[in-house]
């Protein structure tokens, strides 16, 4: 029922923003511009690819946000109750790969703060090293997801704000080192 519903158009917006906005982004922009694009050529990739993306996203999240019905029940109607099987295994597929990318950046981001923390002797092995830093920041996520979804929610309005001033002090940063947009 709708009452039950908890979610609202910022909180949908918040989950956007931290999808968006977030290292594997950057990092293709930046692996944009070093195979030759301008800046401003890579942020409109990126940003159409996430457009591009988006559209369809709130076309198949519509019934589900209007009328609570979750994507297995309605793919149903399009493709049966078997040929709805294969979609929800492509769509975890694609989640997998998602979460399995945001894991792996993460990691590194764990492992990268705690040598700079300890330096470069607190590391025994770098392959362990960057396994335990991947395993500690799975631990992290697990935690969300087994708290549910309002957990999420919660986590990503407080995120949302946070990431796009972290961006636009990157952006100030960088054009500061530079001292122009153009390369």
């Amino acid at each position: 029922p709708i009452q039950s519903r908890t979610w609202g158009t910022l909180h949908i917006a918040s989950l956007w923003v931290g999808l968006v906005v977030c290292v594997p982004t950057y990092t293709l922009a930046s692996g944009l511009i070093s195979m030759g694009m301008n800046w401003w050529q890579a942020i409109l990739t990126v940003t159409l690819g996430n457009i591009i993306v988006l559209v369809p996203m709130i076309l198949n999240g519509h019934a589900g946000a209007k009328y609570g019905v979750p994507f297995p029940v309605l793919i149903r109607a399009s493709f049966g109750i078997r040929g709805a099987n294969i979609q929800s295994i492509l769509r975890g597929l694609v989640a997998c790969g998602w979460f399995g990318i945001q894991t792996l950046i993460g990691g590194a981001a764990l492992y990268a703060c705690w040598l700079a923390i300890f330096g470069e002797e607190a590391q025994s092995t770098p392959e362990l090293g960057t396994f335990v830093a991947f395993f500690i920041f799975w631990l992290i996520n697990m935690y969300f997801i087994w708290a549910g979804t309002d957990s999420i929610k919660w986590m990503e309005t407080l995120a949302a704000p946070f990431l796009i001033i972290c961006g636009l002090a990157l952006l100030f940063w960088a054009y500061r080192q530079v001292g122009s947009f153009s390369v």
